[in-house]
């Protein structure tokens, strides 16, 4: 059925290469902010989530625990 609904549409042909060419560029842009990211950026990211003192600065007061 959906066969001969896409035959009869123009340049229905360009729709893969285009997806193929916006998966590669993104992987290739992807790829090129990995290797070029600063080693102190990457490691300040990796330790944030445990960094001590974190959780302590939240404010209890407004708690609704009892």
């Amino acid at each position: 059925m959906f066969k001969h609904y896409f035959e009869g549409i123009d340049y229905i042909e360009v729709g893969p290469v285009i997806g193929l060419v916006i998966f590669f560029v993104f992987f290739v842009v992807l790829v090129y902010l990995v290797v070029k990211a600063d080693p102190r950026f990457i490691a300040r990211m990796e330790n944030m989530p445990l960094e001590d003192g974190t959780l302590s600065d939240r404010d209890d007061s407004t708690s609704t625990l009892t």
